[in-house]
């Protein structure tokens, strides 16, 4: 798979949500290491607001949404770590959305998404994967 994305446009969307992340660190995995023979890093993105990674992805997409778009709000899937990420982002740029989560999903996770305020629907016992 090949994408069509330039240095520019990273560094524009860093630019646009570098305030409202935090720039985790990195740190060295000396058990991985000695296990792989190689040097092992690992990013320690469970520290990122929202708890991972996903936070990037979801504030970066809702912020080039049209106004008319965001006013309408957004839908989003999740079992987890994209639920916060999109809920985190959802709050923080005044968006309304509503989270789908299976009703398995874990209670923490769960928890955690509604209170960053959006609707959380719970329908469904997983998800199916397509690939």
């Amino acid at each position: 798979m090949q994408y069509d994305i330039s240095k520019e446009q990273i560094e524009n969307t860093y630019n646009k949500i570098k305030k409202h992340i935090i720039k985790t660190p990195v740190i060295y995995a000396t058990k991985l290491s000695k296990i792989t023979g190689n040097e092992v890093y690992l990013k320690l993105e469970n520290l990122q607001r929202a708890g991972s990674f996903k936070l990037r992805g979801a504030l970066s997409k809702m912020m080039t949404l049209e106004p008319a778009v965001i006013k309408k709000g957004v839908v989003a899937a999740s079992a987890g770590n994209h639920s916060q990420g999109v809920s985190f982002a959802a709050n923080l740029l005044n968006v309304p959305a509503t989270i789908v989560m299976p009703k398995t999903a874990p209670i923490s996770k769960i928890n955690a998404t509604k209170n960053y305020g959006v609707e959380v629907i719970l329908h469904g016992d997983f998800f199916w994967r397509c690939q």
